[in-house]
């Protein structure tokens, strides 16, 4: 088996690996990720991972690879030389490439140049060979895959870790034990790895200043990152409220369209999650504006530089909602729950529901609230959706919800 890094190609025997990787779980306490490449490799097509950097791809990668009993190559995209080959589009040059493997993984896929088409030779061709590639932009490799890997793929999404992932290491009393921690710094691998809370802050502060923006600021059409950077700062301040596009452009002084162009960037680079407003095209009900989440809270709170415990904060409520509403959002995308749709719900007389959940079976609406126990439907809801569910999501039942 080889490891390529730069031009160089490492030969790595399988005995090597296994000693390399049992060393390195043997000093940090994994986390079992719910998806289990196993389950979704397919010949003839391709397992495709996105993700944000630093949230476990490659982890995830190496996990399954020590386990398998295939015959497999790991290459990165940066990779001048796999470049070279698999942005070639040769179908000698990349059929020799993958011959004598079972498994071809390439990780950080999105360096190389018309990607989709050297790996629909290789599925097209190589009928026997398994193919996983990783992502960690996925505004830059869909838009090199899309139409290339046409029923040629399979997507998965891998975010933060999830309260059930969490789950395998801590019990559910350890886990509301860890609430706050979880509040204010988020699910990032490595900062539910490190141990004090000056670590946690250190990995967020290099997580939100040297990696938030690389795959975005590599656009031609980007750059700087201050305009991104106080974008994202009035995001922050205006997690679970309505945005409007006008009014962030006027504040940052630059047009609309170019805060809808960054926020739709943001969004595929995996840093915000955008809600819209549900509706049955009642004229009551809000739908012009949308509402933003971050992915992560630990990246909320190290955008606006903001660490402190929750008795000393004002902004519980909105970390509360930003925990849930992606928590629940993880739950479905991990288990593959199809179909499903996210929004909110709010009238132009302020009545609201911050999540609704419309799936197959129905509508689930969802009221984040920390402390409180019970809360009243609103009652336009409770008049337009009577066959409806609704539910207060509070600290004392929200595991219920989420593993």
């Amino acid at each position: 088996m080889f490891l390529n890094f730069n031009d160089k190609i490492w030969t790595i025997t399988p005995y090597f690996l296994t000693n390399l990787w049992s060393r390195f779980k043997n000093n940090f306490m994994l986390v079992e990720r719910i998806y289990q490449l196993e389950d979704f490799i397919q010949k003839g097509k391709v397992v495709i991972i996105y993700g944000a950097r630093r949230v476990g791809k490659t982890t995830l990668l190496r996990t399954f690879l020590e386990r398998t009993s295939l015959k497999f190559r790991l290459d990165f995209g940066d990779n001048i030389r796999v470049q070279h080959v698999l942005g070639s589009q040769d179908f000698n040059l990349i059929l020799e490439y993958g011959e004598g493997y079972d498994l071809l993984v390439i990780d950080e896929a999105q360096y190389i140049p018309n990607v989709g088409l050297g790996l629909k030779i290789l599925v097209d061709q190589c009928p026997s060979l398994y193919v996983v590639a990783t992502g960690s932009s996925s505004f830059e490799l869909s838009g090199q895959i899309g139409e290339p890997l046409t029923g040629r793929k399979r997507t998965l999404i891998l975010y933060p870790f999830s309260q059930k992932e969490l789950n395998t290491i801590y019990t559910k009393y350890e886990l509301k034990e860890k609430l706050e921690e979880f509040l204010i710094f988020g699910t990032y691998p490595e900062v539910v790895l490190a141990k004090k809370k000056k670590d946690k802050i250190e990995i967020l502060e290099e997580l939100v200043h040297s990696y938030l923006f690389k795959d975005i600021l590599a656009l031609d059409k980007i750059k700087s990152s201050r305009v991104l950077t106080n974008l994202l700062k009035l995001l922050a301040f205006q997690v679970g409220n309505l945005v409007s596009l006008n009014e962030l452009a006027g504040q940052l002084k630059v047009d609309v369209k170019t805060v809808g162009r960054y926020l739709d960037l943001l969004e595929k680079n995996f840093v915000i999650k955008k809600l819209c407003g549900f509706s049955r095209n009642l004229r009551k009900e809000i739908t012009s504006k949308a509402k933003y989440f971050f992915v992560d809270n630990g990246i909320r709170n190290g955008i606006i530089s903001q660490y402190n415990p929750l008795e000393l904060r004002g902004d519980i409520g909105q970390l509360w909602e930003n925990f849930i509403v992606m928590e629940r959002i993880k739950k479905h995308t991990f288990h593959r729950t199809l179909p499903i749709a996210f929004y909110f719900w709010r009238t132009y007389q302020g009545q609201e529901i911050d999540l609704i959940e419309q799936r197959a079976e129905g509508l689930f609406a969802y009221e984040c609230k920390y402390a409180s126990k019970k809360a009243k439907i609103p009652k336009a809801w409770a008049q337009n959706y009577p066959q409806s569910q609704f539910m207060v999501i509070n600290k004392d039942n929200y595991l219920d919800l989420l593993l």
